[in-house]
């Protein structure tokens, strides 16, 4: 890559900030990721922001703090604020498998090395710049933070542990998507560290003193069990959960939750609303150059980059409520779509993208068919707090038209240079419009399947389905059903590819067996398999470690212990062609989140 063409990128050198002729940065980056400037990697759609509201933004993409920490003193202090993130995954999450053994590679990092990010990330990165620049505000985001902002369930130390900010002592929090956020953050910052104007923005997370906390409004502010208080009861910790998962599932929020953890309080204002169209849209209309930094060739590929390359995200959000994804806890469960105007002009660019052959490997989402949906009447949204609107059945109040959707398939196809766009994104069967006769699945199959269509039925077992917030089994019977007889029409010799997930809280080896004999019966062979992994901050989590369904107070088996979870999952491969009953098959593929 032509080496004059750095400029297109935010900095991540001293070179090339002196390039630039910048005599200071406002705003310094820190990424567990390989810095590659895609609307799909959170530091660059955080860069691109602030560098649309005039900031001068750099990066610092996976510093290594096992040497002398060049990396983190490089670019000296920032005018404003550090950023720190761990990255597009929990880089325990990343660094793990449910098993807690090493994974030995990372999507996120050229040629898919390991050990280029820390345990805990954040915390790391932001006591070594606390230590370096004690007086420089260091403000935390990212999937990590977010879903660590409170007393959490680490399943990795197997412990409850405070919010990150109690552990990191970094001095601000920003949740959720930071789209909005950011700049206010940044503008909040403008003439120095404002406590004051930074405790009044929405979506921000801070510690505070008792005097703070006893001047907040008490019709607008919910105390949660102390931190010490869930360490020492279960139920005060799924009674916390509970009430922080009633709150986020709101449409207009407006109470503060406030957790004391030792003589201080985790402060936590409530979010901005879903992001309009036109906000949307502005986030992904940025020049991104859709391509790794140049500091990365010859180092090898960037596995996560390689998959949604020429893919394009049309919608935030989900308001399907799993159990076990952090998807609506992060992302919001309200849907932003993006404008038909944006989505094309993205299809336009990634036409022109070097490399590029006329396949959209795909047009999708967190779900890859809930683009344009939401309630019909808002003022019934905004006095629901359902976690899903879809479990236990989908709500009579749901608009799940793919009328939209099909009509942005069809342009997209149309469009100059695309010979084909692939739906690569997991599909909600249980989303299907039953009034359109078919006509969203067929034209899937038909014209946006590269072979192979994937869906999540989970489990097969309505128990265990029900605590998953999953629909019945049957659902995925009658599509197997509907998809079969499509292809049969169409000639068409393609797989349904379903997901399952072993050792969910509520699941035993008895039900594991049923799985695996129900999968044989309908002539699958498992492929896209996991074993839970409780991830912070979800249903499962709280299951996981507290042994109860936190609304029934329902007792729950939960399947801790690493053998148990092996044998679990070995059901999933039991009676497939080379893999003796009771036996882990050694290929293990990953499923996509």
């Amino acid at each position: 890559m032509d080496k004059n063409r750095l400029g297109e990128w935010l900095p991540t050198s001293v070179k090339e900030v002196k390039a630039l002729g910048w005599d200071y940065i406002d705003v310094i980056l820190f990424s567990g990721d390989a810095y590659v400037d895609h609307p799909s990697f959170g530091a660059a759609v955080v860069g691109r922001l602030l560098q649309a509201e005039g900031y001068r933004v750099a990066i610092v993409p996976q510093p290594n703090w096992k040497d002398d920490l060049r990396d983190f003193r490089k670019l000296g202090a920032p005018r404003l604020f550090f950023g720190v993130s761990a990255g597009s995954m929990d880089s325990m999450v990343n660094h793990y498998t449910a098993n807690i053994r090493l994974r030995s590679d990372d999507a996120y990092t050229p040629g898919g090395k390991a050990g280029f990010r820390p345990d805990y990330a954040v915390t790391v990165y932001t006591k070594i710049l606390k230590q370096l620049y004690p007086h420089v505000p260091v403000v935390v985001g990212g999937i990590e933070a977010s879903l660590r902002r409170l007393t959490h369930y680490d399943y990795w130390s197997d412990s409850l542990k405070p919010s990150v900010l109690v552990e990191s002592g970094a001095d601000l929090l920003i949740y959720g998507m930071g789209d909005k956020v950011v700049a206010e953050v940044a503008r909040a910052m403008a003439n120095g560290y404002n406590a004051k104007l930074l405790r009044k923005l929405r979506q921000v997370a801070f510690l505070a003193d008792r005097d703070y906390v006893a001047r907040l409004d008490p019709a607008h502010t919910l105390r949660l069990n102390a931190y010490e208080a869930c360490v020492a009861d279960k139920r005060a910790f799924a009674d916390n959960f509970v009430q922080i998962e009633t709150e986020s599932n709101r449409m207009e929020q407006h109470t503060t939750l406030v957790e004391p953890v030792g003589d201080r309080f985790v402060v936590v204002n409530p979010p901005h609303a879903a992001l309009t169209q036109e906000e949307l849209d502005h986030g992904f209309d940025l020049p991104y150059t859709r391509l790794p930094h140049p500091r990365y060739e010859g180092k090898g590929a960037i596995p996560a980059y390689e998959m949604i390359k020429y893919s394009v995200n049309i919608h935030r959000g989900c308001f399907g409520g799993c159990s076990f994804c952090t998807i609506s806890a992060h992302q919001g469960k309200f849907v932003s779509s993006r404008s038909e105007r944006s989505i094309l002009a993205e299809v336009d660019r990634v036409t022109a993208m070097p490399g590029f052959k006329g396949y959209l490997s795909d047009v999708g989402g967190p779900s890859a068919n809930m683009y344009g949906m939401g309630g019909r009447d808002k003022t019934l949204c905004a006095r629901c707090v359902r976690p899903s609107c879809l479990f236990p059945r989908m709500c009579p109040n749901l608009d799940n038209s793919h009328s939209r959707l099909l009509e942005l398939y069809r342009k997209v196809t149309a469009r100059k240079g695309i010979k084909k766009a692939f739906i690569g994104s997991g599909i909600r069967y249980d989303l299907f419009d039953r009034n359109d006769n078919g006509a969203y699945l067929r034209e899937v199959i038909v014209n946006h399947t590269s072979g192979r269509l994937k869906v999540a039925p989970e489990h097969t077992e309505d128990h265990v389905l029900r605590l998953m917030r999953k629909p019945p089994f049957e659902l995925f019977e009658r599509l197997n059903v509907d998809f079969r007889r499509i292809c049969a029409s169409e000639n068409l010799r393609y797989q349904l590819i379903p997901y399952f997930i072993s050792s969910h809280p509520g699941c035993t080896e008895t039900d594991m067996k049923r799985l695996s004999e129900k999968m044989h019966g309908l002539h699958f062979n498992l492929e896209q398999v996991q074993d839970l992994t409780p991830t912070p901050m979800t249903l499962s989590s709280v299951m996981f470690y507290t042994g109860f369904d936190p609304y029934t107070g329902e007792k729950l088996y939960v399947a801790r212990d690493q053998d148990d979870k092996r044998r679990q999952k070995s059901w999933f491969f039991a009676g497939q062609k080379g893999t003796p009953r009771g036996q882990v098959s050694k290929k293990r593929p990953v499923r996509k989140k």
